[in-house]
């Protein structure tokens, strides 16, 4: 019999306090609010938020539109913002999907209008994840193997969740939030390596702004969205071995405590992250010439393997969904970061020749701890003279709660996050600031919000 998921969800958001979260989880809040910022600073002038704010025309004066380039009504805000925060692909990754993306552009475009403290933007930031949390942890199947984008079909609801628990609603608007939020989750893997991705997240921070207002209005929805047998659970669940009876969790195993936050290093699908440090650990141990490369071989998960669908990528996009890519890049330039993903440096010819040399090998031991990874990810290197440089076999990324970046590195890259967009914010103030956000009064007196 499935239990009340929905309505549970809603109580445990109304009657979340600031006081309840675990002291453990408030670093990783600290970091969700200030890598989501950065790589949204980052991403501003890409194509896709850009386009969607040419479509969306956006009017209004209730929120910043990326940090300093004009005002919008609210979900709009959220929903531009959004996708500049995903458009690279640099922002952080926990619960099978991106959470800040969508979770921190929908808290700072309703808590700049309705004046929320900071406290409340990290408790607001708890509710949603903890309740997206909620949800995944119910599925036993990887919902990429069926070909969701976890980012677009939790996003709505967890920005939901983040919108009621800073409107204040009760249990039941609350619920009703949250399953409106349900009825707008979407998001396929198809479209990964393209502007629709990112489009995924923003779409997921507006939506969650709309369902809490409108919830707050009186409108309805069903209050076992959730769990209901046609419901959200059942109908994203990749083979129906999906968890419709236990207790909710919510509220009593904090799993921002438990699984935290990973941090890019590199701004590539999170798929080669193991790789990549595995290929970039051993070049800082052997000095070996790209061109003298006859053969490189990956070993990683089927999930891994597939999300990475792009193996001979012409374009920045289409690279960022390439293990072929990421060796090469790493290879050729000793990295793969920003300046890697541009479409000349993905075009140029040793870049194309090298991605033909590098083949992707399924493993099909799955981590225990770690599902949908294989227990292990590997890189072999040939070279002409017969040698076989083997990386070590990786199982923990680098930016992970495992192997977490200090406080050093998160500013070294919000600094350049910073640099390479436009937005007109004194980068270490912002950075401090969303480093201790509990301190603010009010979202307006973070840099760059508001008259700040």
């Amino acid at each position: 019999m499935p239990i009340a998921l929905t309505l549970g969800l809603g109580k445990f958001i109304a009657g979340l306090r600031y006081r309840d979260i675990p002291e453990d989880a408030i670093p990783f809040i600290h970091t969700g609010f200030t890598d989501c910022v950065g790589v949204m600073i980052a991403g501003a002038g890409e194509p896709a938020p850009q386009l969607v704010r040419a479509m969306l025309a956006p009017a209004g004066d209730e929120a910043t539109l990326l940090f300093g380039a004009g005002r919008a009504a609210a979900p709009e805000a959220a929903w531009i913002n959004g996708t500049a925060a995903h458009a690279l692909d640099f922002d952080d990754v926990a619960q099978r999907g991106h959470p800040s993306t969508v979770l921190v552009p929908a808290i700072l475009a309703e808590a700049e209008t309705i004046g929320a403290s900071g406290a409340a933007m990290m408790l607001a930031y708890a509710a949603g994840y903890e309740t997206w949390a909620e949800l995944v942890r119910r599925e036993a199947d990887q919902h990429h193997n069926k070909g969701w984008h976890p980012t677009g079909i939790f996003g709505a609801i967890g920005a939901a969740a983040a919108c009621a628990s800073l409107r204040r609603l009760d249990a039941t608007q609350a619920a009703h939030a949250i399953a409106l939020g349900a009825s707008q989750s979407a998001g396929l893997m198809s479209n990964f390596g393209t502007m629709t991705k990112p489009f995924h997240a923003g779409r997921s921070a507006h939506a969650g702004v709309v369902s809490a207002r409108l919830a707050e209005k009186g409108y309805t929805a069903a209050l076992d969205t959730l769990e209901h047998p046609q419901g959200f659970l059942a109908a994203v669940s990749p083979a129906g071995r999906v968890d419709r009876e236990s207790a909710i969790e919510a509220g009593r195993v904090w799993k921002l405590a438990r699984t935290g936050l990973s941090v890019k290093k590199y701004p590539l699908c999170y798929c080669t992250h193991r790789a990549l440090d595995g290929m970039l650990d051993l070049l800082r141990s052997d000095r070996i010439d790209a061109d003298k490369v006859s053969r490189v071989t990956v070993s990683t998960s089927r999930r891994n393997a597939t999300m990475l669908r792009n193996h001979a990528p012409q374009t920045g996009l289409e690279a960022k969904f390439s293990m072929e890519f990421a060796m090469a890049s790493a290879l050729i330039a000793g990295r793969a970061g920003l300046a890697e993903l541009s479409d000349g440096f993905v075009r140029r010819a040793d870049v194309q020749a090298l991605m033909q040399r590098v083949v992707v090998k399924v493993d099909e031991r799955e981590d225990p701890a770690a599902p949908g990874y294989a227990i292990y990810d590997e890189v072999t290197l040939e070279t002409g003279g017969g040698a076989r440089p083997l990386s070590a076999r990786v199982t923990q990324v680098r930016g992970s709660p495992e192997l977490p970046l200090s406080r050093e590195e998160l500013w070294t890259k919000f600094e350049g996050c910073v640099q390479v967009g436009t937005a007109d914010v004194p980068a270490k103030d912002l950075f401090d600031a969303l480093m201790s956000l509990e301190r603010l009064a009010q979202a307006r007196d973070l840099p760059g919000l508001g008259n700040a």
